[in-house]
C-alpha cells in the first residue's frame, strides 16, 4: 500500500513537472514569435531600455548583459541589430535626440505669434528636459566623452538643424514685426534656451544639498519654469514690457 501510495505522489510531481514544463516553451515559444514578427519593436524596446542603462550606468559601466535581461530580447538579438556596444551607444544618443527634436516638430509653431511661438517652445524644452533625465544624463556622459561619438553621426546632425531652424524662424517674424530686437544668432538663442532647461536637471541635486532648499518640487519647478521664460522673452523682446501670461 505504502509503495503504491508513492508511486502516485511521484507521478502527481512529474505531472505537474512537465505541465510547468509545457507552459515554459509556450512562453519561450510566445517571446520568440514577438521577437521575429515585430522586429521593428524589439529595436524600440532595446533602445529604450539601453538608454536608461548608459544614462545610469556610462558608456563604460553599462552591461549588454543587463539590457538583453531587461528588454524582450536576447544579447545576441541585440548585437546581429546594432553590431556591439559602441554602436549601440550611438544610436541610444540619437534616439535620445530624435525624441527631443520630434516633440519640438509637433508644437505647430507657425500658426502662433513670435511672442507666443517663442515661449511655447522655451516651455517645452523645460518640460521635456525635466520628463527625460535619460537625455540629460547621456548629453552629459556625452561631453565626458568630448563628443565623440556624435562626431560620427550624421543622423543628430540632421536633427539638429530642424531645431535651429525652427528658432530661427520665430526670431525673424519676430524682428520683422517689430517684437524682437535685431543682431541676435538663432544657434545662440538655442544655446541659451538649453542652458536654461538643462541646469535645472544637471544639477538639481547638488544646489539642493548645497544650499538647503529642495529644487525639484512641483511648486519650484513652476517657478523655474516660468523665470526661464521669462528670461529669454526679456532677452530678445526690443521692448522689455512683457505681455503678462
Amino acid at each position: 500500500m505504502y509503495e503504491l501510495v508513492s508511486l502516485v505522489n511521484q507521478l502527481g510531481r512529474e505531472g505537474v513537472a512537465i505541465v510547468k514544463s509545457g507552459d515554459k516553451r509556450r512562453r519561450q515559444g510566445k517571446r520568440t514569435a514577438t521577437r521575429v514578427q515585430d522586429p521593428a519593436g524589439t529595436r524600440q524596446n532595446i533602445l529604450e531600455i539601453a538608454s536608461e542603462e548608459f544614462a545610469l550606468n556610462g558608456l563604460a559601466g553599462a552591461r549588454i548583459d543587463e539590457i538583453a535581461a531587461r528588454t524582450r530580447s536576447s544579447k545576441r538579438m541585440i548585437y546581429y541589430y546594432f553590431g556591439d556596444k559602441d554602436s549601440l551607444y550611438l544610436r541610444a544618443l540619437e534616439h535620445a535626440y530624435r525624441q527631443v527634436r520630434e516633440g519640438e516638430a509637433k508644437l505647430e509653431t507657425e500658426g502662433l505669434g513670435p511672442v507666443e511661438a517663442l515661449r511655447r517652445l522655451v516651455e517645452f524644452t523645460f518640460d521635456h528636459h525635466h520628463r527625460h533625465e535619460e537625455f540629460i544624463r547621456m548629453v552629459m556622459i556625452e561631453n565626458i566623452h568630448r563628443g565623440q561619438y556624435l562626431d560620427r553621426s550624421e543622423t543628430v546632425r540632421k536633427l539638429n538643424v530642424t531645431a535651429i531652424d525652427q528658432i530661427a524662424r520665430i526670431y525673424e517674424r519676430g524682428v520683422r514685426d517689430g517684437v524682437f530686437r535685431p543682431g541676435l544668432d538663432p544657434l545662440e538663442l538655442h544655446w541659451q534656451i538649453s542652458a536654461l532647461c538643462f541646469f535645472n536637471v544637471s544639477n538639481r541635486a547638488t544646489f539642493s544639498k548645497i544650499f538647503g532648499r529642495d529644487f525639484g518640487t512641483a511648486k519650484m519647478l513652476t517657478t523655474l519654469r516660468h523665470n526661464t521664460v521669462e528670461m529669454m522673452l526679456r532677452f530678445v523682446m526690443r521692448s522689455q514690457k512683457l505681455p503678462r501670461d
